[in-house]
């Protein structure tokens, strides 16, 4: 077996076992939803037990016994420690076929969209991994892995290209600098756009319905925004999720990280593209999309800090961000004649 076999069995293997993963996420998710959901009916029954109780001079019901709590853990336990070690082993073998494609290729594995792709991916893990060390947040685990796996699958069946050498373009050590730096964000981004969609659902089910009235415009608007809170309210699974704010902050943590290093990504850049081409920076449809993503990013920050735009409002321009790098890795990469036309 080569070095070659070693990255795509490796890559496979990875994506099997996030797949395993975001698999044991979501049990853990519906069966920690379920144990909240029964607490609050245990709750409201004590509640209404008591107050029996105290109006009649009567025994109420015995609590819960201990041994059906343990149980209620140990139903959790069980998928979550699946989903924290295939998570971890997985990323293991990600990192395994990243390293072996760049000895494979002689260089970083960032010069085209399929080594993109397996090294964005494998840093969305890592961030989630990293993050998870730190504070809770295994509720992101199913969307985490769940990406990955897809973004794995797609590299290995569409994107896949043998190892050619580097273009000229590119041997540079601002590859290292420059792209290395990309990737991570993009890592960061995709964490950040799973918090942010979170946010959206929870919140919508946090209001929940509201009244249709005003023009046809509001109307119509409304409608809409009830069909999603009725969607909401019945994922059982949201409940295993935290508030909207809980979210919304942590969202904010991550995307401010990631515009910090994207700004440092477009300015290195265009030192980059001063030192090839001897200009900082010419209108090449990625060096505009890349603008427009700090763009995006740089709205957000300013419209979460700003009263009134915080919440659902700030989270679209979240969103937008990242539906613009997405198409910045694929639609520009693809169908847009230019001088990075050799990342494709």
């Amino acid at each position: 077996m080569n070095v070659t076999d070693l990255s795509v069995m490796a890559l496979w293997g990875a994506a099997t076992l996030y797949a395993i993963a975001m698999v044991a996420h979501a049990i853990r998710l519906a069966r920690v939803a379920d144990q909240r959901a029964a607490a609050r009916v245990a709750v409201a029954a004590g509640s209404a037990a008591s107050s029996a109780e105290a109006s009649a001079g009567e025994t109420g019901d015995a609590p819960a016994p201990a041994s059906s709590v343990r149980t209620g853990r140990a139903s959790v336990a069980k998928p979550a420690g699946i989903a924290r070690s295939t998570t971890l082993v997985g990323a293991v073998l990600h990192g395994v076929g990243l390293i072996a494609r760049g000895i494979d290729a002689g260089h970083a594995p960032w010069s085209n969209m399929y080594e993109y792709t397996i090294s964005g991916s494998f840093f969305a893990v890592a961030v989630f991994l990293i993050v998870q060390r730190r504070r809770d947040i295994a509720f992101l685990g199913a969307g985490v892995t769940g990406f990955a796996t897809v973004a794995l699958g797609i590299a290995l069946t569409v994107l896949y290209a043998d190892v050619s050498p580097l273009p000229p373009a590119l041997q540079s050590y601002w590859l290292v600098i420059h792209v290395s730096i990309a990737v991570l964000v993009t890592g960061i981004f995709i964490v950040s756009f799973i918090a942010t969609a979170l946010q959206l659902m929870r919140d919508y089910r946090e209001e929940g319905e509201l009244p249709v009235e005003g023009g046809p415009v509001r109307r119509a608007w409304r409608r809409w925004h009830n069909l999603l809170a009725r969607s909401y309210d019945r994922a059982r699974w949201l409940e295993a999720v935290p508030s909207a704010t809980s979210l919304e902050a942590l969202s904010f943590r991550l995307n401010a990280v990631g515009f910090v290093l994207w700004t440092f990504t477009v300015m290195a850049g265009a030192v980059w593209a001063e030192h090839i081409w001897g200009r900082y920076w010419g209108w090449d449809p990625k060096e505009v999309w890349s603008f427009v993503i700090w763009v995006l990013y740089a709205a957000y920050l300013h419209a979460r800090t700003t009263q009134g735009w915080a919440g659902r409002r700030s989270a679209w321009l979240a969103i937008a961000g990242f539906v613009a790098l997405i198409m910045n890795f694929t639609v520009v990469n693809l169908y847009f004649q230019g001088l990075h036309t050799y990342a494709v």
